[in-house]
């Protein structure tokens, strides 16, 4: 381990530096000390191991070994696991983690000075056991955050000054002290947070706009762009967003910018997100976006079940993600592939292509266990999703798109699904009549084909399927085998309109639209 010491102090001695000094401070020769001061500036070394090694170990057959694990995996898009030159620990840099003091710009310090070794077989910053407060802080590439175990990164609180006034308006009339005093409190009501806590970026050309107010949008906590062999883990520390002040001012209906989520990286490939739990994330809470070469495995992420659009992991025009093994309880999709919003979409064409959702479980009362769309402009295609748990949850799987959206989803592989206590297991829906201004095309309608949905297993769901398509666009391929919906009276019919397909071994009996005669040849069942 290293020994500790502050910033200013690296920077002039190098590590070992201070040690090396109090050994050969008993002799006398001031020319022998001189040499060996020298030397320990001369030969700055930085250990090259980890404090706890990394558990998963990555193949050229894409499979885990992970205590003799061979279930299937998709790990290997990330490739091989670093061993980083340079390992520090933020507490070196000058960390408090008491939960109260500031770290934000010890976080950003931290990070600026690990970049030199980027093109030096890379860097790790390690944050212990303890409660660190910081606001938004920006990844290098070639770079490990690692957090041990008991180690809690906390989003810095934004502070809001809210007024609630009771006097009746007669009182106002009678005291224009009492007068002048409102007016002072609605406008201190306003929003009043540190930029440099959680700054406003550009929107992201894709959607053209913040997606859910105008103008730029709030950084994320964890924030990367550009970037390369990045790594995101640690012996099960935490990562905690502190969202409710963003929640509570979308309730309130108060925000003037779209919340940041917890992690996004943008234009980035080979990313690696694995034994951590995040909670409580302003937004989205793992945004990985005009990327590549993305794993995110073994994290159990957390919102409360009311807390709005928490998404739990939103692969969003990006190619070769694999989402495995995951735990997730949220206020929104635990997972949603998406790809651009309307026009802005369409304009850039950047599809969400080869991604895989794997063994992954939890609940979401309002929405589904895995979305696609509804911002699916730049194209969705070759999406597998397998062996998911949902329960009390709104719908199990759900394809949601509209007119505007252009674009198109196919190629799309649902298999071994079970579901409890879900309110529509199975949905496809439209008309969110969600736009970002006022260019969209209403012409601009999406092509969704090729849907393959086998193996589903729902306990206690309450209503049938709804497969809404659209009418200048039906919904085509629609292949189902093996899907058994326990509890759905088998009276009650199935809500199809525009779509067309073919069905074997489903109960209840779906609907007319999915019992064609034609050659299920194009469906695959093996």
């Amino acid at each position: 381990m290293l020994k500790k010491m502050d910033f200013d102090e690296k920077q002039s001695f190098g590590f070992g530096g201070n040690a090396m000094i109090a050994r050969v401070s008993r002799f006398s020769w001031s020319p022998f000390l001189f040499l060996i001061t020298l030397t320990a500036l001369l030969s700055f070394q930085i250990t090259t191991k980890t404090i706890y090694p990394i558990k998963i170990v990555f193949s050229s057959t894409s499979k885990t070994d992970v205590s003799a694990d061979t279930r299937t995996s998709c790990v290997g898009f990330f490739g091989e696991l670093p061993e980083r030159k340079a390992v520090m620990s933020i507490t070196e840099f000058g960390g408090v983690g008491d939960g109260k003091t500031s770290n934000t710009e010890t976080f950003r310090k931290a990070i600026r000075y690990l970049k030199r070794f980027g093109e030096s077989g890379g860097a790790q910053l390690n944050v212990p056991k303890g409660r660190w407060v910081t606001g938004s802080f920006n990844l290098t590439s070639n770079f490990t955050l690692f957090l041990e175990e008991g180690a809690v990164i906390l989003g810095s609180q934004v502070f809001f000054l809210f007024f609630f006034v009771g006097f009746d308006y007669a009182d106002v009339l009678k005291d224009p002290h009492l007068s002048v005093s409102i007016k002072l409190h609605a406008t201190l009501s306003r929003f009043s947070d540190d930029p440099k806590e959680w700054p406003i970026i550009e929107p992201l050309p894709s959607y053209g706009r913040g997606r859910e107010r105008l103008g730029g949008r709030h950084i994320s906590l964890v924030h990367g762009d550009g970037l390369t062999n990045v790594v995101i883990t640690g012996n099960n520390g935490t990562i905690d967003g502190q969202g409710k002040m963003w929640w509570e001012l979308w309730w309130n209906r108060t925000l003037e910018h779209t919340r940041g989520h917890l992690v996004e990286l943008m234009n980035s490939n080979n990313i690696l997100i694995a034994n951590l739990t995040f909670c409580n994330s302003p937004f989205w809470t793992i945004h990985p976006v005009y990327c590549s070469n993305v794993v995110v495995k073994d994290m159990t992420i957390l919102a409360p079940l009311k807390a709005p659009n928490t998404d739990g992991i939103d692969p969003d025009s990006s190619t070769n993600v694999c989402i495995e093994d995951c735990y997730i309880e949220s206020g929104d999709d635990l997972v949603a592939v998406k790809s651009g919003w309307d026009q802005y979409g369409i304009k850039m064409a950047r599809p969400s292509s080869n991604i895989v959702v794997r063994r992954v479980s939890g609940t979401t009362p309002t929405c589904s266990g895995v979305g696609i769309g509804s911002e699916m402009s730049g194209g969705i295609f070759n999406i597998t999703i397998e062996d998911l748990h949902v329960w009390d949850s709104a719908a199990g799987v759900r394809i949601k798109t509209d007119n505007g959206r252009g674009g198109y989803i196919a190629n799309i592989t649902i298999i071994n699904v079970t579901m409890e206590r879900v309110k529509v297991p199975i949905r496809f829906s439209r008309g969110s009549n969600d736009h970002p201004d006022e260019g969209w095309d209403p012409k601009a309608v999406p092509v969704v084909k090729g849907i393959s949905i086998r193996n589903v297993l729902s306990f206690n769901s309450t209503k049938a399927p709804v497969l809404e398509g659209i009418e200048d666009a039906p919904f085509g391929g629609i292949c189902m085998k093996n899907v058994s919906l326990r509890g759905v009276a088998s009276s009650l019919p199935w809500h199809c309109e525009f779509v067309s397909g073919y069905t074997d071994e489903v109960f209840p009996t779906p609907c007319p639209q999915l019992q064609s005669n034609i050659s299920s040849s194009w469906c695959s069942y093996s």
